[in-house]
């Protein structure tokens, strides 16, 4: 593995790491002031944005598991699994953009099927 990809790994994880146990003043140091995030509900630009989308999640959460990290280039790709007091597994991926040793970018994808099963919007068969 190059340091390159190292490196954007290390970013990944740690953002990550911070946002998912609430502390969101190390999450921010790790995104560039015009991130990109783009979601299943929209996109959202800026570090307040991006706050006020994840904050309210990561609150709720009970666990959260880094299944893999990988890293190619200026990108990381990480998978996880997440659990809140409604939903004990909602696994999702975050792929990452990082140029300067900050996030400039984040696709996120998650399985929304837990929390339609969570809430009653579908039932399991």
């Amino acid at each position: 593995m190059s340091e390159e990809e190292t490196k954007v790994i290390e970013i990944a994880v740690a953002y990550h790491r911070a946002w998912t146990t609430g502390d969101w003043d190390s999450a921010e140091e790790h995104l560039a002031g015009a991130i990109l995030c783009h979601a299943p509900s929209g996109t959202m630009e800026g570090k307040d944005a991006v706050r006020s989308f994840m904050k309210p999640f990561a609150d709720s959460l009970t666990a959260s598991t880094l299944l893999a990290a990988y890293g190619a280039d200026h990108e990381a790709l990480i998978m996880y699994d997440t659990a809140n007091r409604s939903v004990s597994s909602a696994p999702a991926a975050e792929l990452y953009r990082i140029e300067n040793d900050h996030i400039v970018q984040i696709r996120i994808i998650f399985d929304r099927l837990p929390f339609a099963l969570a809430r009653g919007d579908v039932v399991a068969v």
